[in-house]
């Protein structure tokens, strides 16, 4: 695609939870928690707030609409602040420390004072109805592949809380995560294509890491991504986890507003119409064999002028209009709909389908949409519905998304605006002094890799890998003694091939592999014992004195070799000095990690030569 043509920008926010000691606002510890620890729970309603300006913001003025309960998951490890009874505390100095440091590494101008600001979030995942955030620095750069690609903001925030499940009517969080410091990174839209994208995240990422200070895993850090086409609209696609389908969710999106495009030219064409009158056909359904409607207390309808064969138009993989609606039906906790371009279908017969056309008064080229359930939720989803069909006229919402695992997206809500942050009245400002700007910033990933490389000549994806900051000074601590290549062997290429075996390597900690480097550098064990001292440490936790003794040889290598020779001397009659190979693996099956391969080989060619001179 000429991603030029369609004139594509696209900005990228990076949230990354930071790894300290306390939360950003209290003194409660950032680790999380299993559900079933949960010592307590309670339950909350949230409501709509207004701005300074008295504005609502359209985001949270939809998620009053879907009238939904929140219950929390409280921990010992967790406080009042968190549960909203109590004021927090003053900002986290550590956070805000290593938010500089992070700036600083992107160029970015510090603020001289440091003011904190509540932003409205009503889906529940902050008890307060608002996230904490402050903005730390801004105006940045980075270089990816020779471009610069401007840094607009850097925000320090609290984390929001865990959903658990959701259950209609109903969502669940726990509130080990609420309040965990990350910082925000929101790019300028200097990004023209979905490769670029994906390369500048990575680059974020690894500047992230490099300072060693942030959380790794699964949510740790997320992606979102604002994406605009010409003629199109502002799309923020939320959640993106894996940073590996970001340029694919990039295209996807393009797609998707490409498409949203040809069905607004359509519907002019057909001179199509969107009717804001919802229509009660729960009799129509009352014996019907589909088993969604007749169990429901509520069906409605709409009827969309014009729409017809529309809804069920792809407009990404897997994804058609009628799938956009559906999303929107979910976010008010029914299961989704049914729609006439799919009908009759899933237990809807074809008289049912006619009966349904003639009471919305629905001619051959109009479409109606079916919603079923609690009556509220069902009219309030399809007020939301009609509002959507009547945007299929201008083109494509500004609106957030959710990032699917296939690089699809869904609907989440309205794009939120302005309205949305006030002040916080309960944090102090902080004053960014000259001793905070002071922290000096860390060596890059990706210049540690280079030097390596360089170094020890590696290649660079692996001097990449040992280069991370959970890795790095164990590795420079061996390369030397033990050598650089079997270093990052023990470290990386042995826990993956016995990863891959079934090992539970991810019980291995860093005193365990200084353990095994440690053994070998002091000789007191071959390399070759690296891949069974893990093996071992897997499953249960030896000391040092009992690893070697479960190590050591239960036979004399001398005795061993030539008790060996005797016996296969006919084999090295025949064969000579090429008996050496069979004889080795027979030695090397007994003494493999006991002893050093090298001693077994000058040994084992030694016995053999004297046997052949004594023929």
């Amino acid at each position: 695609m000429d991603y030029s043509g369609i004139e594509l920008k696209v900005g990228i926010e990076i949230h990354q939870q930071l790894d300290t000691k306390h939360k950003l606002f209290c003194n409660c510890p950032t680790r999380l928690r299993e559900v079933d620890e949960s010592s307590f729970e309670f339950s909350r309603y949230l409501r709509l707030k207004k701005s300074e300006l008295g504005e609502e913001d359209r985001a949270a003025k939809e998620e009053v609409m879907r009238s939904r309960k929140f219950r929390y998951k409280f921990y010992d490890s967790t406080c009042l602040v968190e549960a909203d009874e109590e004021p927090p505390r003053e900002i986290n100095i550590e956070a805000v420390l290593l938010g500089i440091q992070i700036a600083k590494m992107l160029n970015m101008d510090v603020v001289d004072e440091l003011h904190v600001m509540r932003k409205i979030v009503i889906d529940g995942s902050n008890t307060t109805g608002f996230q904490r955030t402050a903005l730390l620095a801004f105006d940045g750069y980075i270089e990816v592949d020779g471009r610069r690609i401007g840094i607009a903001t850097l925000c320090i925030e609290e984390e929001a809380s865990k959903r658990i499940k959701e259950e209609e009517g109903e969502v669940v969080y726990s509130l080990d995560r609420l309040g965990i410091p990350l910082v925000e990174i929101g790019t300028y839209p200097d990004i023209d294509s979905p490769e670029l994208a994906k390369k500048t995240a990575k680059k974020l990422g690894m500047i992230l890491r490099s300072t060693g200070k942030v959380k790794r895993g699964l949510g740790t850090i997320r992606q979102d991504v604002n994406i605009s086409i010409k003629g199109g609209a502002r799309v923020e696609i939320k959640g993106v986890q894996d940073v590996d389908i970001l340029d694919k969710i990039v295209e996807y999106e393009v797609v998707r507003q490409i498409n949203l495009l040809k069905i607004r030219d359509e519907l002019k064409r057909r001179n199509g119409r969107v009717l804001r009158e919802i229509f009660d056909v729960t009799s129509i359904f009352k014996n019907t064999s589909s088993r969604i409607l007749r169990k429901a207390n509520s069906v409605m309808a709409v009827k969309l002028e014009g729409f017809a064969g529309l809804l069920g138009m792809e407009i990404q993989p897997g994804r058609r209009l009628g799938t956009e609606f559906a999303d929107i039906a979910r976010t008010f906790g029914l299961g989704g709909i049914f729609h006439t371009d799919e009908l009759p279908a899933y237990g809807i017969n074809a008289e049912e389908v006619d009966r349904l056309m003639e009471e919305v008064r629905a001619e051959n080229g109009d479409a109606v949409v079916i919603a079923a359930g609690d009556k509220n939720r069902v009219s309030r989803a399809l007020e939301r519905i009609i509002e959507r069909a009547e945007y299929c006229f201008v083109g494509v919402p500004e609106e957030t998304r959710r990032a699917n695992e296939d690089g699809t997206t869904s609907y989440l809500r309205p794009l939120p605006g302005s309205a949305r942050m006030y002040p916080e009245t309960d944090v102090p400002p902080l004053r960014i002094t000259k001793e905070l700007m002071e922290i000096e910033i860390p060596e890059l990933i990706e210049e540690r890799a280079r030097r390596y490389s360089k170094e020890y000549s590696l290649s660079y994806d692996l001097a990449l890998i040992m280069a991370e900051p959970n890795i790095y000074r164990l590795f420079e601590e061996f390369a030397d003694s033990v050598g650089a290549a079997l270093t990052a062997k023990i470290l990386h290429l042995l826990p993956s091939q016995l990863r891959k075996e079934g090992y539970s390597v991810e019980s291995l900690d860093e005193n365990d592999y200084r353990l095994v480097l440690t053994l070998i550098k002091d000789g007191k064990i071959a390399k070759e014992g690296a891949e069974e001292i893990l093996k071992i440490l897997t499953q249960e936790r030896l000391d040092e004195d009992e690893i070697l003794r479960r190590l050591s040889p239960k036979k004399d290598l001398d005795d061993f070799i030539r008790e060996l020779v005797e016996e296969k001397e006919e084999l090295i009659s025949e064969r000579g000095i090429h008996a050496f190979k069979p004889l080795m693996g027979i030695v090397m099956r007994e003494f493999r990690g006991k002893v050093d391969g090298k001693v077994i080989a000058e040994k084992l060619r030694g016995a053999i030569e004297e046997k052949l001179k004594e023929a």
